[in-house]
């Protein structure tokens, strides 16, 4: 807290409200982070595990019998017939057709990316939650 030169405690106190306004900032930005991953993984594992059933099914002459989500709570009854190609959203209104083994091999990518951003976001969310109580004990101290 001590620097070169005599600053006053509205000095100390506004630089430490900064940092603390800057560390709540950076903390809601990786809470809506760590809520999509969340979401977003079992999203990945239900799509590998529909993509298993299907590499079963593929050397099956018979339709898969399925029902698929039309909208919100609105499923629809469907007969598959195998296929090698499946089709993924990638976002941004973006499908693209893959073999079904290309597309759990990019399944199975993003899966570990998202569980090691995860990791990584809740490891973040600790430092600041450290960085929170050393700033609010040093405003409560000064």
């Amino acid at each position: 807290m001590q620097k070169p030169g005599n600053e006053t405690a509205d000095v100390v106190l506004k630089r430490l409200d900064e940092q603390y306004q800057k560390y709540k900032f950076m903390e809601l930005n990786l809470s809506q982070k760590k809520r999509r991953l969340k979401s977003q993984i079992p999203e990945i594992k239900q799509t590998l595990e529909i993509l298993k059933h299907m590499q079963k099914k593929k050397g099956t002459t018979g339709p898969m019998e399925t029902r698929f989500l039309l909208a919100d709570n609105l499923y629809c009854k469907a007969s598959v017939p195998p296929t090698d190609k499946v089709c993924l959203w990638l976002g941004a209104n973006v499908m693209l057709e893959y073999d079904i083994d290309e597309a759990q091999a990019l399944l199975e990518k993003n899966l570990s990316t998202a569980t090691r951003n995860l990791e990584s976001t809740e490891q973040d969310l600790d430092f600041l939650r450290d960085q929170f109580t050393t700033t609010e004990v040093s405003i409560l101290l000064w």
